[in-house]
């Protein structure tokens, strides 16, 4: 089960990682135009590029998982992308972070382990 854990938070890991990936290009983007300008600066961010690339990543070690283990067990541990996206906000894009959203955290972590068992 420890290998399963560690995939687990693998694809945990590349699938927020793409989305704060993702937040930053659309922060580097001007407002949507119908221009050629917006347009090339869309296909020329690589901050999307690598957003692509780490949600792509995910996909192919989910389809892994999904096919090993049991979707019972593997899918209610994905839970733990909203952990790491609720740090990433809080150190990335400084977002606060109040206490009620700490429970939730600890809930979320002690479910997964105790789904893993």
């Amino acid at each position: 089960m420890q290998k399963l854990m560690l995939l687990i938070i693998v694809q945990c890991l590349l699938l927020s990682g793409g989305q704060v990936l993702l937040k930053v290009a659309l922060q580097k983007m001007g407002r949507f135009a119908w221009t050629c300008e917006f347009w090339w600066g869309l296909l020329t961010n690589w901050t999307l590029l690598l957003s692509g690339i780490c949600c792509g990543g995910g996909f192919v070690l989910w389809t892994y998982l999904l096919r090993r283990y049991p979707f019972s067990t593997i899918y209610p541990m994905v839970s733990l992308s909203y952990v790491f996206g609720m740090l990433a906000a809080a150190y990335f894009f400084h977002e606060t972070v109040n206490v009620y959203k700490w429970i939730g955290v600890i809930l979320i972590v002690s479910g997964s382990f105790l789904i893993v068992r």
